[in-house]
């Protein structure tokens, strides 16, 4: 090798180093930035809790038997519904009720053409005034006929006048006497004939029975009203129906072979068919002492302990006849079971857990699973009706965590 060559080896590639520190110096910023970023999720991770979705535990249906010694189907019935109508025919002229509307005792819910009425009372006002001005001039002959017969007598005692006059004295005394009788019998009468006449005005008013709400709406404005059928099919026979949903009760029909397991006074727990998870407490007010021959059932009477609005005439129940509750203070019955959705519970067995939701923290809770029903699964224990649980919760939730409550059902 030369000595030319050698000394281009120990030359110094002064482009080479500045390309060399360039890429050092942009390797070092990235190891910065990433270090930032992992810094700022930590610190994130642990500042801002965790985004969860919840949903309520809802109570579960009873199981068939489950508790019970018989179970009946039945209807809720009102014992105090009425189909209001007039006490006269007449025209609607004007109807002041809707379905749905809560109407009050002596609410008035229509009115009849009261055209007549009006005229008939009127009349019989005038008769009546007429009987009264009749007394007024009776009463004022009658006073002077008594003057005139006592005159008459002292002038008779006197043998001033002729026997002949003092009778006639008296006869006119005695008949204006009657007149002011007969007059004060017209005036009852035409009294009475107001009073009548005043009624007939009031039953063109039709009012509300008792207190209660309006189920159905029967005649419009411009129709004719009859408190009987007139056959014809064109005169209604009654202006609405009203249901006081104060009475509201249970009526099931059960088998005679059965009847046995009633009692009155007997728990049961109703359930409407429109709203299957919500059990109703009630108890056995009567059982109706005959039986139906064609069906071999006995009616049973149950009274509803919880008044509801979602309750309504001639919905179907299901009822669970329970026994009955121990005396003495026996042990309280267990826990209703609930539902959750399945992804709720994490584990299996005596390991199934849950996360309740309360106070934007979770509370790790030991639940006792049942059945699985379709998407849901049951919590026979560890859990009630209305709690808040997470569904699908991470793994690395813990007990006591902080979260947020996210979108999702509520």
């Amino acid at each position: 090798m030369q000595t030319s060559d050698l000394l281009k080896e120990l030359r110094i590639d002064r482009d080479a180093r500045p390309r060399r520190s360039r890429a050092r110096w942009l390797g070092g910023v990235a190891l910065a930035v990433l270090a930032l970023a992992v810094g700022a999720w930590l610190v994130w991770t642990r500042v801002v809790p965790p985004t969860v979705r919840t949903v309520a535990a809802r109570a579960a249906a009873p199981t068939a038997g489950a508790g019970s010694v018989l179970d009946a189907s039945g209807y809720v019935t009102a014992r105090r519904q009425a189909t209001v109508s007039a006490k006269i025919t007449g025209k609607v002229t004007e109807v002041l009720i809707e379905e749905g509307q809560r109407v009050k005792e002596g609410a008035v819910l229509a009115r009849l053409d009261d055209t007549e009425a009006r005229a008939q009372l009127t009349l019989a006002r005038a008769q009546l005034d007429a009987a009264r001005s009749q007394e007024g001039e009776i009463r004022a002959l009658l006073a002077q006929a008594e003057r005139d017969h006592a005159r008459q007598q002292e002038l008779h005692a006197r043998q001033l006048v002729a026997a002949q006059a003092l009778d006639a004295a008296l006869a006119q005394r005695d008949t204006l006497r009657a007149r002011l009788a007969h007059n004060l019998q017209q005036v009852r009468v035409a009294t009475e004939s107001v009073a009548v006449a005043e009624v007939q005005l009031d039953n063109t008013v039709i009012r509300a029975p008792f207190g209660g709400v309006v189920v159905a709406k029967s005649a419009q404005p411009g129709e004719m009203i009859s408190p009987i059928s007139a056959g014809g099919g064109f005169t209604r026979t009654g202006i609405g129906t009203i249901v006081d949903m104060d009475s509201l009760e249970i009526q099931v029909d059960v088998n005679e072979s059965f009847i046995n397991r009633v009692t009155a006074g007997q728990p049961v727990e109703a359930t409407l068919n429109a709203y299957p998870d919500w059990r109703i407490p009630g108890s056995v007010i009567a059982i109706i002492p005959t039986a139906d021959r064609a069906k071999a059932t006995v009616k049973v009477r149950i009274a509803i302990e919880a008044k509801d609005a979602r309750i309504v005439p001639d919905m179907g129940v299901r009822v669970a006849f329970l026994t009955a509750r121990p005396a003495g203070g026996g042990a309280p019955p267990p826990a209703p079971a609930v539902l959750v959705p399945a992804d709720a519970v994490r584990g299996e067995g005596a390991a199934a857990v849950v996360f309740v939701h309360a106070s934007d923290r979770v509370e790790r809770r030991g639940v006792t699973l049942g059945r699985a029903i379709g998407a849901e699964r049951e919590i026979l224990t560890g859990l009630r009706a209305g709690e808040r649980v997470v569904v699908a919760p991470a793994p690395s939730l813990e007990d006591g965590d902080a979260v947020r409550v996210g979108e999702g059902p509520r």
